[in-house]
């Protein structure tokens, strides 16, 4: 996931850069005065270019979106990161004593309640007659390692949510500077058609980047509260475990 961000902030990045830098050129040449060649690019055919870079960019994060969402809602469920029944084969298999079929049966199955539960036999492996405490402050620190691997996924949702309108909105000032260069062309002269062009193309990518964001923030504060809530139930499976898991020490 992190490379996939690293990569996409990289694109997005080349993206924005062209965008902008392409744009200030091209206005440049046109108000030195320099006679553009056929292969040149001018001003009002800069920013379009600009403009579309905008609706590209915003069309990629809408994609992203998307699939932020589906895989949120597939991952994002009790089933997957604390299930019923396998939390009770465990206990089960803990409580008769059968620490290697736990130690099987975990490997099989990976997720956030096997990996602190790994991690308690591990220690316990490692040091068998550890402090409690220490076993305790082990399995916390898992525990809320996959606590931060759950919750913190969703942030991708804010960031897009945060992002898009500034995107947006970037857009609508390439669109303002399409409309008046309309009117500073021919100043004596105004042009309704190519003034009202640039305003809609304005409006449009600001629309396109609220379409974009408001979803994002919506799904992000739902995910949001899912993943506290399974947050809390791996709390609280992890600590039936850790107590069985001492009982069954003492016992010994």
């Amino acid at each position: 996931m992190k490379r996939w961000c690293v990569s996409a902030f990289l694109i997005v990045g080349v993206i924005l850069g062209s965008v902008v830098v392409m744009p200030g050129y091209a206005q440049e040449v046109a108000g030195d005065g320099v006679a553009l060649s056929e292969s040149g690019v001018s001003f009002p055919a800069a920013m379009d270019l600009a403009v579309k870079g905008v609706y590209g960019v915003l069309g990629a994060l809408s994609v992203g979106t998307l699939a932020l969402i589906l895989y949120f809602f597939v991952v994002l469920r009790k089933q997957q990161i604390v299930p019923e029944p396998f939390r009770s084969e465990l206990m089960a298999k803990i409580q008769a004593g059968a620490l290697d079929d736990v130690r099987r049966l975990c490997s099989f199955k990976r997720g956030p309640l096997t990996a602190v539960v790994l991690t308690a036999l591990d220690h316990m492996k490692s040091i068998p007659d550890a402090d409690p405490m220490l076993m305790r402050d082990v399995v916390e620190a898992e525990g809320a390692r996959q606590s931060e691997s759950i919750q913190g996924q969703t942030q991708y949702l804010m960031d897009i949510a945060a992002v898009a309108p500034m995107i947006g909105l970037l857009g609508t000032v390439f669109g303002m500077m399409i409309a008046f260069n309309a009117v500073s062309d021919q100043i004596a002269v105004v042009r309704p058609t190519a003034l009202v062009a640039g305003v809609n193309k304005a409006m449009l990518t600001t629309a396109f980047g609220l379409v974009v964001g408001i979803p994002a923030m919506m799904f992000y504060a739902y995910f949001r509260r899912c993943s506290s809530k399974l947050v809390s139930l791996l709390e609280s499976a992890s600590a039936g475990i850790f107590m069985a898991l001492l009982s069954r020490r003492s016992a010994k």
